[in-house]
Parts: C-alpha cells; structure tokens; sequence
C-alpha cells in the first residue's frame, strides 16, 4: 500500500526534481511552514578560511574565492555624516516626491501632515512623528502606490506672538507692526525645522509645502467657517468662556493644561435663609442657614443662586458646639462634620423638590436675595451638597441661568480684576490673589465665614503663560460642538484607530465640549470676517460678505483686513446683496479664529477636492483634544464625514528614566545632537539612520523612550546588519544576475528553500509596515538574519561558495539565491534607513549606473519559490542533522562520516531527492550535514566500528494541507572519518593530507 502511494505522490510531485537512481524525487506540496526545525551548526573547519603563506594550504589561497567588496563595514564620525548627505545628494532623495507624483500609479496613498508649531526649533517630538510619517510615505511609494504628502506649519497664535513681542521688548504697537513680526519670527522657526527634517530624510516637496498665514490657506479656512455659520453651528453669544487674565484672550478646551498642585483657598460659607421653604417652616424651624464650600471664594460676590439636586435628601442639623442651624445634604453629613471639627444632630430630613421656594440672603451683599433652585449637576462628592451659583463665572451655572433668566453679570475685566460692579472694596484688585483675601475678609466680618482650609487640586491653566485660567463671559463667537456631537461620533465609528484604545479618549474628549470658543482677543491670526454697526453693534456676516472676503484674503494675505478701507471690505454690490446701509455705518471686527480653526480646517486646504479624506492622520496623543478633533468638527459639520479614514496616535519621546523632557531639568535629547554629536565627547554623531531606527523600533503607541542606551543600540544593530549586508555583497563579486542567474528549477534544493523562506519573510514584512508597525518590521528582519541567513545558510554555504568552481552551477545557484536575499533585505529596510539601503544598493550586482534603490519598487517575491514539499526536504534533513549535532557535543561535524537508515517510504525518498548516490561527499545532503560523507540507506550496517555514536529519531511529515501525513523513524551513526583532510577546501575529502580532493581538483585545475 506504502509503495501505491507514494508513487502517486512521486507523479504529483515530479516538477519539483531531479529524479533520482533509485525511486525519482518526491515534492512539491502544500504544508506551512515553520522555520523553528533548523538550528544552527558552527562552521568550524568545514569552510575554507585564508591560510597562512608557506604552508600547504598557502599554495592554494589564491584558487579560493574568498567574499571581496569595498563596503565599509563600519562608518562613524565625519565620515558617516559626509556619506549620508553624499547619499543624499548622489541618490536624488530631494526630487524623489515630484518624481513619484508625476509616474503614473494605480492607487493613491494620502497621508496628511498634522502641522508643527512654528515657534521653536525641532526637537525628538518632531522626530519621532515625522520619521513615523516617513517610513509609511516610503514604504507605500515602493509599494507603487502614488504618496501625497505635504508638509505644513501652524503658524498663527499666541506664543508667536508673545516671543515676537517678547524679542521686540516693546508694547503699543499696531496690529499689522506685530502681524509682520511675528510673520518673521515663524519664518524663521520654520526655517530650522524644514532644514531638520530635510536631514532626517523626510520624503517631500519642500518647497511645497502649506503654511496656515498663506492667503490661500486662509481663504479655504474662511470657506468652511462660512459654510459652518450658514448652517447655524457658528454663533455669536455672551456667556462664560476660559479666560487667561496672562494672554488677556479666550481660551478653548485644548488650549487649557491642568495644573494638579494648584492651591486654592477653599472655604465653608452660610447664606441665611431669609423665606424658609414651606416644608421646612411647616416643622416650626427657625434661622436656618444653607451651608456651601466653594475653592473659589472670589465668585461669591457675583453669586445669583443656590443650587439643590431636586432627588437627593437634605437635613436641617444643628451644630454642638453653638447650637446654629444649617442645611446641608444628608449623605455629607458625616464628612462636614469631621471638616468643622463639631457634631452635627439632625432636627429634620427633606426631599431636595421640598427646598423650592426658599430664598437665602446674599451674605456680602445687602439687600441681595437669592434663590434655592435645581440643578441637575449638582453631585454629593464634595462639599455640602449645595452649590454657591455664580452664572458669569461658571458652565452648569450658566446653564441654570439661561434655564431661570437669571442675572449674568460680569465684575471681572480682561486683566482678572474686580470692576466698580463689586463694590469699592473690591475694586481693582485681582480675583485670585488680593481679591480672594478681601473677599474671604468680609464674609468673616459678616459672620458668614464658617471654615477656610487650604487645598491642593487640579486647576486649569493657559497651556502658554503657565499661569492660572478664569471663567468670565464675555461676547464670543462659538462653534455649537453640541449639535454637532452626535455626527462626529457617528463618523468615528467608521474610521480605524490605532491604537483602538484612544477611541475611548477621542469620544470622551467629544462629550465633554458642549461648545468651542473659535474667537481670540489677539492680532497674529486670520481675522473673523465680521462687520459690526456703529450705533446697533449688531454683527453683519453672511455668505456675500465672507466670500469677498475670502477672495480678498487668497489675492492679498489676511493683512489687507487692517490695510483696506471699508469701503474694499465691504463695496456697494456686497451691501447690496447683504441688504446692508452704507460701508462707513460699520466697522470690522477685532477677533482672530483660535488657532485650533485654522488647523482644523487643514483638511479643506490641503487634500485633493476629488476625495478630501486622507488615508491617514499620523500624530502624538496630545491631538485627541487637538487637531484631530478639529479637524473632525470642521469636516463633519461641512461634509457629513471624517477627513480621515484611520488615525493614528503616538506616545511623546522621554528620557531613558521615563522623565518628561524640559530645558529647565537639562534632560533635553536634541536630535541635531544625536546626529552630529553633542559638544559632550560622550555623545558621537549616530547620523540620521540611527534615529530612524529608534523610532522605528520603539513601541510608539507608549511613552517613547531616547537616550545613549537606545541609541548605542540602534548602532549596533545597523553596524550588525551592515556585517550582513558586507558578507552578502562581498560574495556576489563579479556576479551578474542579469546573464548569470539560475532559474529556481535548475537550484540546488537548499537554495531553493532559502528562497521559499525569503518569501514568507517578504510576506510578514509587508504586513508589519502595513500595520504601521516598523518595530515588528526590524523584530522580523533580526530574526531571518539570524535564524535562517546567519545561523543556517551561510555556515552551510560558505565552502561553496568559497571552493567550488567560480561559473559552477552550484556556486552560481547560491549566488542567485544571495542576491535576491540581499534585494530582498535591503528593500525591507530601505523605508527605515534609506541612507543605508541607497548605500548598499550603489554596491549591489544587477542594475545600471546611476539606478536608485526608491525608484525601483519592493520586494520581489515570486510564488515560484513557495515549495511546501522542497521544504519538508530540508526540513526533514534538519531534524536528522539535529539528532546527529546532539550526538556528537563540542566536536566538529565536519570530522565525521554519517549514516542515515530510513525504512522506504516519503522520508526516503525526500532525502533521495537531496542525495541519488548511496554515499557521497558532495551530495546536497552531505552539505546540509556539513559532515565528510553521508551513507544514505534503508537500515544500519551490522558491521558499525566500535567508535559509532548511534542516536534516533522521528519526522512529521505533512504534505496536501495535511492529507499525507506520515510519521517518519530514522537511526544515524557518526563515525570519525578515515579520509584526509583536503589542503584546499579543508573539508575531510580528500585521499591524503597532501592531495587536493576530486572537487577541488576540479576547481583548480577550471581556475588555472
């Protein structure tokens, strides 16, 4: 039955082979695949080494091809750096962008550039993301799809302001005199960083790129604020905004950092009940106080309410220590009581919906009644369960103000000073300083001051000044981030992120905007094209007005809203449409789009109006509350869709000690420094295909660490693949695959299976860098270079390589094979380290003159070389040699003649396909064992010398997807050869020690 079926299988599988003498070659199957049965064997003397002169093996040195190439196995210092800009310049990586878009491609890959800030020189951050962008940009142009790509700045906004302000050390000037100063000043920073980039190797036009203070920009941005406003999502309103009392301008939420060691003075107040709530005057109480904390005593002055939850339960307790009355929640009984330090009895517990009615005495105001009123955003977590309400100077209070008509009036100016409305006391004095101390001084001398405690908690700060925010109202233009909520994350669900977890904070950050402040009280900015009249201060801004606007902005830059009369901003056929009096009865607006617009609306600047969503947006997770989201509120409420299709959200580059980086702690990492050395001796240039591969080999969804250690690695793991690449090159001299390479079908069996694994490594490395995952890329690389090249092929292959005939088939079948792994390799590395990959590419056989690695495509794998049944060859092959090595521990295989019995059957006959002859020295499976003979046959001879070490095994074989299964048994014994060692060649081959064995006479006597 066997014998039926392995016939059979022989005629399925005869492509595969030479057919043998005894049986025919078996293969050519489906089975997958698992590398993890070949280990390594040492060299040792089985390859030929360089002899020393005069010695027998001298004679021969110059008949042995030895690995020669140029390559420099090591550059460091200057020449390292000279090499990659001479890289730079020889390998045209500055016109590889206009090249790739003007070549025809099927597919289109859009990865739109989060603009940098342009008020500071680049740093790790900047690294980290643009290299990040880059090895995607150059994997895909490989690939052969069509990258656009085009870099921005974010160039509007305070803090170019202020350093433009700050350089200048002088104030009063007008609008267009700091407008042009701070031009100047993002001018240069983008200067410094386009430069730093261009270094790093980023992929682009550089001299195309898009800056948000460019007059067409800005006429784009304008369209989608129009369009926005059109459709009611853009407003003008009075109501409470963040302001920073430090830039005197509104905030919006992205722009807020929260300070977690804020201190504030938080204190426990009484407002005295002057109308009892009828419930609580139906139990005969009297003097009832209602009890509030509050951690901003400043507030109290403007306070318009007190707010109850409608469900929860309330208690009237009185204190032990001095009888007083007061109301408080009944669940915060406990805890206020451990805070003033007494016992409190409750005398009568009611429902929150029983305190309507009541109205308590304002406590610094006199005269001043307010109400108990409901509120859904009241919570029990702190304090008494009762909230001070204060409409001007917070969200929920707002919201209770707009639902009861309540006062919303402001008694704090733009420098965070009380105005004349809080009194004379108070007048002039800054809310959080002196204010709050003057404030806290006339509750205590009305007698409403119960306790006043010191108290850590997080606070919101201007992300730029670093000094405390405030919420006031004032009239400001806002995006309804409410109605547009429900939309974006509909849109969300549609788009893939990566990683998934920052879904969560993306939707979370969404919820918690229910509007967004786009007005800022500055002059850097694109100005927010509205027109008020003189006497009515009423806002006219619509369609014709904006697009006239917009037009004027794409034709002059928005500097011309400071520059023209009126009369250009607003011409008759405009006020016609606009069905407005004349031009003098208005004036044009003072406010700028917060900056977090002018980003946001990249998307209708940049991307190709065909289909204006990116494949992807790539940047650090501060964007989840920033562009990202800007970008998905403009998109959404213009289009109905997200500007991308997959986001993806990196960590910040950290010390090695996991530290955030900050001048002032001198922790700093400078990429400039990484390339081109510090002025520390400690630190030595690294060039730029280090840094590339730090952030390729990071994790980048986590905090990215940087330092020596990460960089000394990075190092060494290019000088180690450099080894490679060395050995490669150095063995393909004066090999051209063009005229000399072997078709896969005329290789020998472990060429061709090499090929096969350079296959499956070509597949796995593909999809690592489609999942934008360089670090599984390298992670896959290391291990084939070590595992599969370094460990098994090369040590098998070396002797012939290096004493095998140069035009021989063998040799030249090997070389074929050295070559597409050297293709393969450095393709797969040529999107981390370009610098590299054009390096060895320029030293590579197989291209002309003046060819450069980006412009000739990706790994070229063929489905030729999958051979399930070829692999089950080797495969089984390397078990034996596995049984054999363990067998003979610390002694060199090389020494050893090995005979392999196999009952008939699929294992026989695989290893017949590697070996024809009974016995041999130069079969594919002597090399395989790498021993001096291999006996293959179907049992032991009985007749073994004394000395043989015997051992055993078994080998799964799987062919058809598992239809042919066959567990295969084998014995081996090794024994030491009898033959001399060949003076040549070295392998134990030859008749006598001065002889020269059967090949290498072949050889020898072919070279001369």
């Amino acid at each position: 039955m066997l014998l039926c079926r392995v016939s059979a299988v022989s005629q399925t599988l005869a492509r595969w082979g030479r057919r043998s003498h005894r049986g025919g070659g078996l293969l050519h199957r489906t089975l997958s695949f698992s590398s993890s049965r070949c280990h390594s064997v040492s060299s040792g003397e089985g390859s030929a080494q360089p002899a020393e002169p005069g010695s027998v093996q001298g004679l021969y040195r110059d008949t042995v091809l030895l690995p020669r190439t140029d390559f420099p196995m090591k550059l460091t210092g200057q020449k390292l750096l000279d090499r990659e800009l001479q890289i730079q310049q020889e390998c045209g990586f500055a016109n590889l962008y206009s090249w790739q878009r003007e070549r025809k491609a099927k597919k289109e890959f859009c990865l739109h550039d989060g603009p940098p800030y342009a008020n500071g020189d680049p740093h790790v951050g900047h690294a980290l993301n643009k290299i990040l962008k880059d090895i995607r940009n150059r994997f895909e142009m490989l690939r052969g799809r069509q990258i656009h790509y085009i870099p921005g700045w974010d160039c509007h906004g305070l803090p170019i302001e202020l350093k433009a302000l700050g350089e200048l050390g002088t104030s009063g000037l007008g609008p267009l005199q700091i407008r042009q100063k701070a031009r100047e000043f993002a001018e240069g920073a983008i200067a410094r960083q386009k430069a730093a980039f261009q270094r790093w190797g980023v992929m682009a036009d550089w001299d195309q790129c898009y800056y948000t203070y460019d007059g067409t920009y800005e006429a784009a941005q304008l369209k989608v604020f129009q369009e926005m406003h059109s459709k009611g999502f853009i407003y003008q309103d009075y109501k409470p905004v963040f302001w920073s009392p430090s830039s005197r301008t509104a905030l919006a939420e992205a722009e807020l950092e929260y300070n977690p060691e804020h201190e504030s003075r938080a204190i426990y107040a009484t407002f005295p009940l002057s109308t009892l709530p009828p419930e609580i005057a139906s139990e005969g109480l009297n003097s009832v106080s209602v009890l509030v904390w509050t951690t901003q005593p400043w507030t109290i002055p403007a306070n318009q309410a007190v707010c109850f939850m409608p469900n929860a339960q309330y208690s009237v307790v009185k204190r032990a220590d001095n009888s007083q009355l007061l109301l408080v929640a009944t669940e915060c009984t406990v805890s206020v009581a451990a805070r003033l330090g007494t016992e409190l009895e409750s005398v009568g517990t009611f429902t929150g919906s029983q305190l309507e009615g009541g109205i308590c005495k304002h406590p610094t105001i006199p005269d001043k009644e307010v109400p108990l009123l409901p509120a859904n955003h009241v919570t029990m977590a702190k304090g008494t369960g009762l909230v001070h309400t204060a409409p001007a100077h917070g969200m929920e209070d707002y919201s209770v103000a707009s639902q009861f008509k309540l006062s919303v009036e402001c008694m704090v100016d733009e420098d965070g000073k009380f105005t004349d409305l809080a009194g004379p006391e108070l007048q002039n004095l800054s809310v959080m300083t002196e204010g709050t101390d003057k404030v806290i001084s006339m509750l205590k001398e009305c007698g409403a001051l119960v306790k006043e405690e010191q108290l850590l908690h997080s606070y919101p700060y201007d992300w730029r000044t670093k000094q405390p925010v405030v919420i006031r109202p004032s009239k400001q233009w806002f995006i309804n981030t409410e109605l547009l909520k429900d939309k974006a994350k509909e849109a969300l669900q549609k788009v893939r992120v990566l990683p998934e977890s920052a879904r969560g904070s993306l939707l979370t950050m969404l919820d918690r905007r229910t509007y967004w402040c786009i007005s800022r009280q500055r002059s850097w900015g694109v100005p927010i094209p509205v027109f008020y009249h003189r006497e009515t201060e009423e806002a006219l801004i619509n369609k014709h007005t904006v697009s006239h606007i917009a037009n004027l902005f794409k034709e002059k830059g928005s500097d011309c809203w400071w520059e023209l009369p009126i009369e250009t901003l607003l011409p008759e056929e405009v006020l016609k449409k606009s069905k407005a009096g004349p031009a003098t009865d208005y004036v044009r607006g003072e406010d700028v789009l917060d900056i977090w617009f002018d980003s946001g609306a990249s998307w209708a600047a940049v991307l190709e109006e065909s289909d204006p969503r990116a494949d992807a947006y790539v940047e650090g997770k501060d964007q989840i509350g920033g562009w990202f989201q800007s970008s998905l509120l403009t998109s959404v409420a213009v289009r109905n869709k997200a500007p991308y299709k997959a986001l993806v959200v990196h960590g910040f580059a950290v010390t090695e000690k996991g530290e955030k980086m900050s001048k002032s702690l001198g922790n700093v990492v400078d990429p400039d420094a990484v390339i081109n050395g510090g002025k520390d001796p400690s630190t030595p240039a690294y060039g730029a295909d280090v840094l590339r591969w730090w952030v390729a080999e990071s994790n980048v969804f986590t905090e990215v660490q940087i330092g020596p250690t990460s960089l000394n690695s990075a190092r060494d793991d290019i000088n180690k693949l450099r080894n490679t690449m060395k050995f490669l090159l150095g063995n393909l001299q004066g090999f051209d695959p063009r005229v000399q390479a072997v078709d896969p079908k005329e290789m020998h069996y472990i060429d061709q299976y090499m090929l096969h694994l350079l296959r499956e490594y070509s597949i796995k490395v593909t999809d690592a860098y489609s999942e934008f995952d360089a670090g599984r890329a390298i992670r896959v690389l290391q291990a084939f270079i070590t595992r599969e090249i370094s460990s098994f092929y090369f040590s098998i292959i070396k002797d012939r390589l290096y004493c095998d005939p140069e035009d021989s088939l063998g040799r030249r079948s090997c070389q074929t094979v050295l070559e597409e792994i050297l293709d393969g390799l450095t393709r797969s590395i040529a999107p981390i380290l370009p610098h590299l990959a054009e390096e060895v590419y320029l030293h590579a056989p197989g291209h002309d003159e003046g060819d450069t690695l980006f412009k000739s495509g990706w790994i070229k794998s063929s489905s030729v070389w999958r051979q399930p049944g070829l692999e089950e060859a080797v495969e089984g092959a390397c078990a034996i040699r596995d049984s054999f090595l363990s067998s003979i521990p610390g002694k060199n295989a090389a020494q050893y003649d090995l005979t392999i019995a196999i009952e008939p059957g699929l294992l026989f006959e695989l290893m017949e396909s590697l070996q024809e002859e009974p016995s041999s020295t130069s079969s594919q499976l002597a090399e395989l064992m790498m021993v001096a003979r291999v006996n293959l046959t179907s049992v032991l001879p009985r007749d073994l010398p004394q000395e043989a070490l015997l051992s055993n095994g078994t080998f799964l074989i799987n062919l058809e997807g598992g239809v042919i299964r066959e567990d295969s048994a084998y014995t081996i014994a090794a024994v030491p050869t009898s033959a001399a060692r060949c003076p040549r060649c070295r392998r134990h081959t030859a008749d006598s020690a001065d002889c020269l064995c059967p090949r290498c006479q072949t050889a020898v006597s072919h070279a001369h």
